[in-house]
């Protein structure tokens, strides 16, 4: 049984999680699988849009605690060469993909699973789905992104209560938060609708999007001023640019082609 999916419909590639009977707990090889397939989308030019999602009851419950990565009977392990190694790399090629990745979280994210939702560009979340740290638990720290992203949602007060008590957060909470796009019954469905829509978009300015936005997540008022510049300057001489105006006066869907 391959322990991950892939398969392209509609100029969309679906990456799915499929180790089940471990509520998709990553371990070193289907991290970098994962990291893997991630890369082949962004490199495939029939690929507009990505979704992640799994298999089963959860989405993602983290690192899989059997992995001898993480785990050793006689000596201690480096925790901090995995997240070098393994983690880190993995949330950073979602957040660094060209293309929007859509993640559909299906089930229960935990642990490092929820960094890796979170990297996600839209997050859509079944009603039911529960998110939870779990680190202190097991006398750990929160990893992945997991304290940078938080913080800034839901405050240092609600972020360390999240991380110290481990209470889950549902998905109407998340939503609240905004840390997720949308609630839906059917995640993959509301991702392949939401990808059907950026499919359509111009392709240089979707990836200029996603780019600035990253960017000014970090950087100030004036840096990220100085970088539409360039951003901007890029999509206006661009054939889409061309197109976007033609069809908006000819009151007409524009056919872009990503040049």
């Amino acid at each position: 049984m391959s322990e991950l999916l892939y398969s392209v419909e509609n100029t969309t590639a679906l990456i799915k999680i499929n180790r089940p009977t471990v509520f998709n707990a990553l371990n070193r090889e289907s991290k970098l699988a994962l990291i893997e397939l991630i890369k082949r989308a962004n490199a495939d030019s029939a690929v507009k849009t990505i979704i992640l999602t799994a298999e089963g009851k959860a989405f993602c419950s983290g690192q899989d605690l059997n992995d001898r990565t993480v785990q050793s009977k006689d000596q201690r392990v480096d925790l901090g060469h995995t997240l070098e190694t393994e983690w880190n790399p993995l949330v950073q090629a979602l957040r660094t993909s060209e293309k929007i990745v859509v993640g559909a979280i299906n089930g229960v994210c935990a642990g490092a699973g929820v960094s890796v939702a979170m990297a996600c560009d839209l997050i859509v979340a079944h009603a039911q789905v529960k998110f939870v740290s779990g680190f202190s638990k097991i006398g750990l720290i929160p990893d992945a992104g997991s304290n940078h992203v938080f913080v800034r949602a839901l405050g240092r007060a609600r972020a360390m209560e999240f991380f110290l008590f481990n209470q889950p957060l549902m998905a109407e909470q998340m939503h609240m938060a905004g840390l997720i796009n949308a609630i839906d019954e059917n995640p993959v469905a509301w991702a392949s609708k939401k990808t059907a829509e950026i499919n359509a978009m111009a392709p240089i300015a979707v990836k200029l999007i996603k780019k600035n936005l990253n960017f000014a997540c970090d950087h100030s008022f004036s840096d990220v001023l100085k970088e539409e510049i360039g951003a901007q300057r890029t999509c206006g001489n661009s054939d889409d640019y061309q197109e976007g105006l033609k069809a908006f006066f000819d009151k007409r869907p524009a056919q872009f082609k990503g040049k």
